[in-house]
């Protein structure tokens, strides 16, 4: 019998009347269950997703264009079942949460045994949280437990009922639906303060950032009365509650004039990236600030430095930013070296091709396993802000090096990254032309509310 055919059975057997006893091995009793908080987005850097809350996203109030998704949400059944959310801590096993709550220990080994074998318990993270369920017995105060929901992502369920006796599982994915939106504005100050008043979600608004940080210098580049437009997606349950955010499909800002439009796009490699209209991706060999949120707070050239107290050339670029704060990679590349260096502090270096290096220094800390040798991806955390050797306070001082010279990260040329040819450029036209069209089509979503 298919787990759907339990849970019409047991419905059945409520709505005639059957025995208290049957009732405990209704499999029905867990499609009410409340689901818990939702489980943190996956925003790309962790410096990036710890400043995000991770509370239940509002509605959309507007009338965004609606795209079905392939499964259709079912219609929730109502059954007497008592659902208790249990947070878990550090420490916490699933089988002691059960016991904890008042199951029997030969329950919760049969329920602990039937969840292992749809998700492995020790992937359950602290914070997360258990749905428990019991069944309350007509006029005698007891209350028999009857299964488990558990919710690993926003988008599966693992769901533990009891059944004759015994436990069994099923993990599956949610029913949502994919929502497409349209949001556009004006700039009065920074993008991101424009994408907050226009309703835009913080997640979408970082994930754009991030894929025009390759070529738009926000701290320069930006104007007065310049505009950005963005299509993503949402994922939404039944009751049009957001669930999860999807991918953007396509943005465009408009910089004194000049329009940076980019598009996703799946390579025939499987590599999905953003390209402009020409085919060539957004993202490039090396990125110009190697580090989340920070102030640039001295730029390349001659200066007076602040400790010796005369003027030398500044061969870099300072970020101002808390201690701790991580530093990532800014390409891929080779660890040549990891350590103490003079006035620099604690330094990272970092070979990319024959041609560029670059440098990182004052550091507090190196990330678990960066030594020399060591292979890198861009973006992977590879230490973090401090203020060693000869520096006044907390920064990243960054260093470009190109055929063996320190050079400007703000001005130089970035070596690009992949170029669409052939076949795959003409696929990509195509592909473009039909986000194009989807995005004039549709109508600006209104009061789209952020998280």
């Amino acid at each position: 019998m298919t787990f759907k055919a339990l849970i019409a059975g047991s419905v059945a057997a409520l709505s005639i009347g059957i025995a208290t006893a049957a009732l405990f091995d209704s499999s029905a009793a867990l499609e009410e269950a409340d689901s818990f908080a939702l489980a943190p987005l996956s925003l790309g850097h962790p410096a990036t997703a710890a400043t995000l809350s991770t509370h239940k996203a509002p509605k959309i109030l507007g009338t965004p264009t609606v795209v079905p998704s392939s499964v259709r949400a079912r219609k929730p059944i109502s059954v007497p079942v008592v659902n208790r959310p249990v947070k878990l801590k550090g420490g916490h096993t699933l089988s002691g949460v059960l016991i904890d709550a008042g199951v029997s220990r030969a329950e919760a080994a049969l329920t602990v045994k039937a969840f292992s074998d749809s998700y492995d318990p020790r992937r359950i993270r602290a914070g997360q949280t258990l749905d428990l369920n019991f069944l309350p017995v007509p006029e005698s105060g007891i209350e028999t437990f009857v299964g488990l929901t558990y919710e690993p992502t926003s988008r599966e369920i693992v769901t533990v009922v009891r059944e004759s006796g015994r436990f069994v599982a099923e993990r599956s994915e949610k029913q949502l639906t994919v929502v497409e939106h349209r949001v556009e504005g004006r700039i009065d100050d920074s993008l991101y303060m424009a994408g907050v008043r226009n309703h835009l979600p913080v997640p979408i608004l970082i994930e754009m950032i991030r894929a025009y940080s390759w070529d738009v210098d926000f701290q320069r580049d930006i104007r007065r009365n310049d505009g950005f437009s963005v299509l993503y997606e949402t994922l939404e349950d039944a009751n049009g509650e957001i669930v999860d955010y999807g991918d953007i499909h396509f943005a465009k800002l408009v910089l004194s004039g000049t329009e940076l439009s980019i598009y996703r796009f799946e390579t025939d490699t499987g590599i999905v990236d953003y390209f402009n209209g020409q085919g060539q991706s957004a993202k490039k060999a090396l990125m110009r600030t190697p580090i989340d949120g920070a102030r640039l707070s001295s730029g390349y050239g001659k200066r007076k430095h602040p400790i010796l107290g005369y003027t030398k050339m500044h061969k870099g670029v300072d970020f101002a930013a808390p201690r701790g704060t991580p530093i990532y990679a800014a390409g891929d590349g080779v660890v040549e070296f990891a350590g103490t260096n003079g006035g620099y502090g604690k330094f990272i270096r970092i070979r990319h091709n024959g041609e560029y290096k670059t440098q990182y220094a004052h550091l507090k800390g190196y990330a678990r396993g960066i030594r020399s040798g060591k292979r890198v991806r861009q973006g992977q955390i590879i230490g973090y802000v401090g203020t060693t050797g000869r520096s006044t306070g907390p920064h990243l001082h960054y260093e470009v090096v190109k055929a063996g010279r320190q050079v400007n990260p703000m001005k130089v040329k970035m070596p690009s990254g992949e170029k669409l040819t052939g076949t795959q450029l003409k696929r990509f036209h195509r592909h473009a032309g039909e986000i194009a069209l989807r995005f004039e089509q549709s109508h600006p979503s209104l009061n789209v509310a952020s998280n």
